[in-house]
């Protein structure tokens, strides 16, 4: 496997787009928490009231929690990048002449998904590094308190990169690769909020508690784990909201995962070259 990354390594390295959307995504993990740190503690604490509503994101008791949240909205720029890589595989024929010159289609598939895992890896150790900046920033003692949102953030990465190998095996074609995954990626967060405020409705007028329906969707149930952390007007919203299903929520997300690995591998190694 250190030889197929190698070999990766070659293919990516002096590829335009792959640096400059790596650079964009450091980039963006940073700037992206820190305008949530800046404002919440010029803008909002400076609020009149704010004191007796006091909540600060990044303190050491929520900054892997909010960190893991604020990120998790510039994750499709490596789920992009991975898309990009496989399909152009397909656009130039190298994935045909890798498997003539002795690859195996399992080999290939296989470095293309530990791809995906170094992706969300990466992505991971990018969100510690700056809930810790931020952490201490705050000025507060260090915990781990809510360290597992770290895990919630990279099992979404992870099912963010899966869900981009699956498009790339399936699609094939850059360009219809791309608009097919942002056409579903927009449907599927139409029908999840149309799906949430269905729960809301069933839990208001027939007291069915069935959770958020939407969170229930292949990309939505990573999503579903990460939540801004609790505050006070989070917690006043609650009453009228649908009870969130952790447990249900990341069982599904586990499955889908399992899923978008199975199904790539199998239609890669299947289809014809």
């Amino acid at each position: 496997m250190i030889n197929l990354l190698k070999i990766e390594w070659l293919k990516i390295k002096n590829y335009t787009a792959f640096i400059v959307m790596t650079l964009f995504f450091i980039v963006g993990v940073f700037a992206l928490n820190y305008i949530v740190f800046t404002v919440n503690k010029n803008i909002v604490n400076n609020v009149p009231g704010a004191g007796l509503v006091s909540f600060s994101p990044y303190d050491f008791a929520n900054t892997w929690q909010s960190t893991s949240y604020a990120t998790g909205f510039i994750l499709l720029l490596p789920a992009l990048l991975l898309l990009m890589l496989f399909t152009n595989e397909y656009t130039f024929k190298t994935h045909r002449q890798n498997i003539i010159d002795g690859l195996s289609r399992q080999q290939f598939i296989s470095v293309k998904i530990m791809m995906a895992l170094i992706f969300a890896m990466a992505a991971t150790l990018l969100v510690i590094i700056s809930a810790l900046i931020f952490g201490f920033g705050s000025g507060t003692a260090f915990s781990l308190n809510g360290f597992i949102f770290v895990g919630y953030f990279f099992l979404k990465a992870l099912s963010y990169n899966l869900i981009a190998i699956l498009f790339s095996v399936l699609v094939k074609r850059t360009g219809f690769a791309i608009g097919i995954f942002f056409i579903y990626l927009g449907s599927e967060n139409i029908v999840s909020q149309l799906l949430n405020v269905l729960s809301m409705k069933l839990k208001r007028e027939n007291g069915t508690d069935l959770g958020n329906i939407g969170d229930y969707l292949p990309m939505n149930a990573a999503d579903g784990l990460l939540e801004f952390p609790d505050n006070p007007i989070k917690s006043m919203s609650k009453a009228i909201m649908p009870t969130d299903y952790t447990w249900l929520v990341f069982a599904l997300a586990m499955a889908y995962l399992i899923l978008f690995y199975i199904w790539s591998r199998r239609k890669f190694i299947n289809a014809d070259l």
